[in-house]
């Protein structure tokens, strides 16, 4: 893996939006509608985290997608999907779902447990043009399936997609080539972790646990917990320096440059496409 040579700096720190989706479940919109377009091809980023089971338990009850791809990366509690082409998986402890909306589908993601710590994120990863009526798909990677790497000085990062310190990760996408990383830091002070990233890619980092800098040269940006870095587009990777047991995770890719039109679990690229999902969902063709 060649070495960063000249790093990325902050653009901007985000402090995500507090909401409620699905049947009530409580969460933080980190990347919301209006960074569609600055961080292409990402369309949302929702991070949930509770040990309140009136906050989780009611779930996501079924609820349709179509043109772009849903991650759900499940830190800690279990999860139980269900979609209409027949796919049902459990989502547990470091696992992750990949599924691919295409031209629609149906699903539910519920809780299968009464009690205890839900956490996790759920990532909207957007298709291209030709891709967005493709046939749906789906896979469920247990957490031992997700490759890992350690890094010299003791981070381990673990590879959803993309690559990182030469190990491919658990998914790879041609046209967006997304970058997926849970970077956990060890149990010492000022540690440094680089990573290489295309200079097209557009990037962002969320601080899930402690507390980062991002450096560029002599200069370094405080990212604290629960707030979303935009990395700028400039330079070949990003420097990270911890302090003991931060974990965020890394988001890249290659931007689409296409129009996003936008309504609720629908993402095309022009209005017109937008009426004709509705009306496929309201005829029964995403059941």
């Amino acid at each position: 893996m060649s070495a960063v040579t000249q790093s990325r700096g902050v653009e901007r720190l985000v402090q995500g939006q507090d909401t409620q989706d699905g049947a009530g479940v409580r969460l933080t919109r980190v990347l919301t509608h209006d960074l569609q377009t600055r961080l292409d091809p990402f369309l949302m980023l929702d991070a949930f985290g509770s040990d309140k089971p009136d906050e989780y338990i009611a779930g996501f009850p079924n609820h349709p997608h179509r043109g772009f791809e849903t991650v759900t990366y499940m830190i800690a509690g279990r999860m139980r999907h269900k979609d209409s082409a027949g796919n049902e998986g459990l989502l547990q402890n470091g696992g992750v779902q990949w599924m691919t909306a295409g031209r629609g589908l149906t699903h539910s993601e519920m809780p299968e447990q009464e009690e205890g710590a839900m956490e996790g994120f759920q990532l909207w990863l957007n298709l291209p043009s030709q891709n967005k009526l493709c046939a749906p798909g789906y896979r469920d990677i247990q957490s031992d399936d997700i490759p890992e790497v350690t890094t010299g000085n003791g981070v381990l990062v673990r590879v959803i997609a993309g690559a990182s310190h030469g190990v491919d990760g658990a998914v790879q996408r041609e046209h967006t080539h997304p970058v997926y990383l849970d970077v956990q830091f060890p149990h010492a002070n000022d540690t440094v972790f680089e990573q290489t990233l295309p200079a097209t890619h557009n990037a962002f980092i969320y601080v899930y646990r402690g507390s980062l800098e991002v450096v560029q040269g002599h200069q370094a940006t405080t990212v604290p917990v629960q707030r979303m870095a935009v990395l700028r587009n400039e330079g070949n990777g990003v420097v990270l320096r911890a302090q003991a047991n931060t974990r965020a995770i890394l988001i890249a890719g290659q931007p689409l440059g296409e129009p996003i039109a936008q309504y609720g679990p629908f993402v095309m690229n022009t209005r017109e496409e937008l009426v004709q999902a509705v009306d496929d969902f309201r005829a029964g063709l995403m059941d």
